[in-house]
């Protein structure tokens, strides 16, 4: 095998430890984020009434709280919802009331304040499905780390098994940190964005970690670092094509496809921009830091093996 052919054309692997240093501080501040501030989680798991109201004009929010305010709402949480003419106006759940009193009252009090709004829809979730909602979440998000836990292991080798661990728990961690500093709503939508999430990361690291095992075999005079970075490189333009053409598809869903969707593909974006560079730099350079090397590929000889060609 000639030189140019297992010569790597730039050096991932020098650039380790600064990576990891970014990411151990993206991580602090993401679980500083979500220990201080939380998530702004949506209607899905708080329980309560959301309203979508719509206005002619441009929606004054500030008028709109106070009349909320005086009609007994002071708890309700307004918004604009895709446009500064349509008004989002979310309510705890209240002992006793059914959704068509509350949104009725809500209606009337606008209606007096002036402007005249459209009812678009109501909806409603009880405290106690809100709660169940959140909590299987979260498990469904530990269920799926572990499970893909035990997959790597039994696939590779367990210092490639717990990088990709690293990179996931890294993903995941960051994705939920920039839900919070950008205050999305985090329904079952972006839930599911953060499961889709682990599945892309799992999917980029696992090919990378395929192409170092066959180069292990393959370049077997050659050093680990380099073996690393080769196979990096070869896999590099198939990671910027996949990870390329999914951002492009998802800043059009971000951009045009309405306030429904913005936090599922906000989710989404940071964790295909997080996911790639993890399986680069935290997954491959963590399993280098834990010293994985060809010999840990290498199939175990059974004591007796060279006497089983013997009669």
């Amino acid at each position: 095998m000639s030189n140019q052919l297992i010569q790597a054309k730039f050096d991932f692997m020098s650039k380790v430890r600064p990576a990891l240093m970014v990411s151990a501080a993206l991580i602090v501040l993401s679980i500083a984020l979500l220990a201080v501030r939380g998530l702004n989680f949506g209607l899905d798991f708080t329980g309560g009434y959301l309203i979508e109201v719509g206005y002619s004009q441009q929606a004054d929010l500030e008028t709109i709280r106070e009349s909320l305010a005086e009609g007994g709402f002071e708890d309700a949480q307004v918004q604009t919802f895709g446009s500064s003419h349509e008004v989002l106006v979310r309510l705890a759940p209240r002992d006793g009331a059914d959704s068509a009193a509350i949104s009725d009252a809500v209606l009337a009090q606008l209606d007096a304040a002036g402007g005249s709004p459209e009812m678009k829809r109501v909806e409603f979730v009880g405290p106690q499905v809100g709660d169940e909602l959140r909590d299987q979440g979260g498990l469904a998000v530990l269920y799926a780390l572990f499970g893909i836990l035990i997959y790597v292991w039994l696939r590779f080798e367990k210092k490639f098994a717990a990088g990709s661990l690293f990179a996931l728990a890294h993903d995941v961690i960051i994705a939920l940190g920039a839900c919070s500093l950008a205050w999305i709503d985090f329904d079952l939508s972006v839930l599911a964005a953060i499961l889709a999430v682990i599945g892309y990361s799992l999917n980029d690291t696992i090919v990378v970690f395929d192409r170092i095992r066959e180069n292990f075999l393959k370049l077997r005079n050659t050093e680990t670092l380099e073996v690393m970075n080769i196979s990096i490189n070869q896999t590099i333009s198939r990671t910027i094509i996949t990870s390329g053409t999914t951002l492009l598809a998802l800043i059009a869903l971000f951009t045009f496809g309405g306030e429904v969707l913005r936090g599922f593909s906000f989710a989404l974006i940071v964790g295909v921009l997080v996911g790639t560079y993890s399986s680069v730099f935290v997954a491959s350079g963590s399993a280098l830091k834990m010293g994985v090397s060809k010999l840990d590929l290498m199939p175990v000889e059974k004591e007796g093996d060279d006497l089983d060609h013997i009669p």
